[in-house]
């Protein structure tokens, strides 16, 4: 049975199919538009790390194999296999994209979508259509995560700019070639496990023109569970023209970190200075051809490697005396070798775009994207430090019976709701923030630890029962559902499993698992307190449960 998606919900891969041998399958099309259909393999930080895992249609396999091209088949605009049992611990999330190829824009699009098949099923698929975009050229799709376990997530984020401007959000650059890297047949070998829907008839090399006869020495490809479709006419072959295909364009490769050791050249009068991105007159790499766009066309003054220090330079501007290290002159001491100027000094501090609903910008700062997944969110009153788009905040109330239980246990917690289309930037008081994504699970946090959460998520003031104190007792606030709650922290906190015999000072328990047992541990005996002086150490929590529990320290007492 397959599994509808919208727009920011998640699921583990586990909850769809017990296999970890995917066909990815996606559906996209515009009158008079052509698409290019990628899959991005990033790292922990969310960067193209190593460009050998950017699947498309100039590269179209990782070199374990693990993400492979397709090409059109089975109704499918593009499709890839993924095995995800065959990923490198340090490819961390898959995520597969869109982009207009040419003039064009994702408002013009019409009905389409992404889907998972395993085993021959069809087990997800997420819709969209042109009606959730504007100007954007571009469109995250889908992510495969690893969090823990592998999961999915309905993305359907809108990027402006093209190809090259969504491989540089995710750490990479545009280089040039000699030559264009010739297209590769798909994969040989045994019948494919995870079998994709029956069709017949194989169509042409992705978007390429019609490929010279294979060499006597590469293997045909092996009869597959499946067969694609015939090449639909609805996308003719362009006619002949000077400009190359967008699929001679040059290999998109490398990180976007300038070459170790390469010195930038100073500025200096006309004719412009040689090898600094942006400028024109300047001369190409040695052994590279002019920059072209994606139509093949050069494109004067388009960034560049700079040349190698001292090899077939053009004579340069006199330079002032740069002392030790040889700074480059204009560039302030410590400032990056990219390039010199305010941008240069503050590119490190950019927002941090992933195209989901939370996103932390770093380890005091969080942003929400109210328009994924289309619910508000309730904040800690006075948290927002910034906003974009059109965002209404609006102040929560409690209740009469809730500002009754809040006084009375001291878990009240003073809340706005935020709604609208937009993001919106959470921080308070320069606390650590810790986004936690709950699954129908629970979690234990007192009112006074929690930044913000999803208005989907339940929450009930919880006791915590106590023995040891006459009457005594202590609560907190117990969150369940689905969706993310952050928890905020006074440094950095400790996660630590429960076992019969943990205990924990109750003024630095951040959170706990909702289905460990908790009760007052007292050490107030009434001899040792006859005699002057105190430990400090009288009332502790006493955590108690299952293994898989877990509790949550903060160096800090409140």
């Amino acid at each position: 049975m397959t599994r509808q998606f919208q727009r920011g919900h998640k699921a583990r891969i586990s909850d769809l199919t017990a296999g970890t041998d995917l066909y990815v399958g996606v559906q996209i099309s515009g009158p008079g538009l052509t698409f290019d259909i990628s899959c991005f393999g990033l790292d922990a930080d969310e960067r193209l790390s190593d460009d050998r895992y950017f699947v498309f249609f100039n590269q179209p396999k990782s070199p374990e194999e693990s993400i492979q091209l397709l090409g059109a088949q089975a109704g499918d605009t593009e499709s890839f296999r993924v095995t995800l049992d065959r990923i490198p611990p340090q490819i961390q999330k898959l995520s597969f994209t869109a982009t207009v190829d040419g003039a064009g824009q994702m408002s013009q699009i019409g009905p389409g979508y992404l889907r998972i098949v395993a085993g021959g099923e069809e087990v997800a698929r997420y819709a969209f259509d042109g009606s959730e975009f504007s100007t954007e050229r571009a469109v995250m799709l889908g992510d495969f995560y690893l969090k823990d376990v592998w999961r999915f997530a309905a993305v359907g984020q809108g990027f402006d700019g093209g190809l090259d401007a969504l491989l540089k959000n995710f750490g990479g650059e545009v280089l040039e070639e000699e030559a264009p890297a010739a297209p590769q047949q798909p994969q040989s070998g045994a019948v494919p496990g995870f079998a994709p829907p029956a069709q017949a008839a194989a169509p042409p090399t992705f978007g390429v023109p019609a490929a010279a006869p294979s060499a006597p020495h590469q293997p045909q490809p092996a009869p597959q569970s499946f067969a694609p479709p015939a090449a639909t006419p609805s996308a003719p072959a362009p006619p002949p023209a000077p400009a190359a295909s967008m699929h001679a364009a040059p290999t998109i490769v490398a990180p976007l970190t300038p070459p170790g050791g390469a010195p930038v050249p100073p500025p200096a009068p006309a004719p412009a200075p040689y090898g600094q991105p942006g400028q024109p007159g300047q001369q190409p790499p040695y052994g590279q051809p002019p920059h072209q766009h994606s139509h093949g066309q050069a494109v004067p003054g388009a960034p560049t490697a700079p040349l190698p220090p001292g090899y077939a330079q053009p004579p340069q501007a006199p330079q002032a005396p740069t002392g030790y290290g040889q700074q480059p002159y204009g560039v302030p001491q410590g400032a990056s070798q990219g390039g010199a100027g305010v941008s240069a000094a503050l590119q490190k501090f950019k927002e941090t775009p992933t195209g989901q609903r939370w996103t932390q910008q770093n380890k005091k700062l969080i942003r929400v994207d109210l328009g994924i997944g289309g619910q508000p969110v309730l904040a800690r009153q006075g948290s927002m430090v910034l906003y974009q788009g059109k965002v209404d905040f609006s102040y929560k109330g409690a209740g009469f019976a809730g500002r009754i239980v809040g006084n009375a246990t001291g878990q009240e917690m003073q809340l706005m709701r935020c709604t609208g289309q937009g993001q919106v930037f959470l921080a308070d008081n320069s606390t650590m923030l810790h986004p936690i994504e709950l699954q129908g699970d629970g979690i234990c946090v007192s009112a006074e630890n929690v930044l913000a959460f999803d208005e989907s998520l339940q929450y009930e003031v919880r006791r915590v029962e106590g023995h040891g104190i006459p009457g005594g007792a202590l609560f907190t606030m117990q969150f369940t559902g689905t969706g993310t709650i952050v928890v905020k922290t006074h440094g950095t906190p400790v996660v630590l499993p429960v076992t019969p015999t943990t205990f924990a000072d109750c003024n630095a328990v951040v959170a706990w698992s909702a289905a460990a047992q908790v009760v007052v541990s007292s050490q107030v005996r009434m001899r040792r307190n006859a005699y002057p002086g105190d430990t400090g150490e009288s009332v502790n929590l006493q955590f108690r449960g299952a293994p898989g529990n877990f509790i949550v320290v903060q160096p800090y007492e409140v």
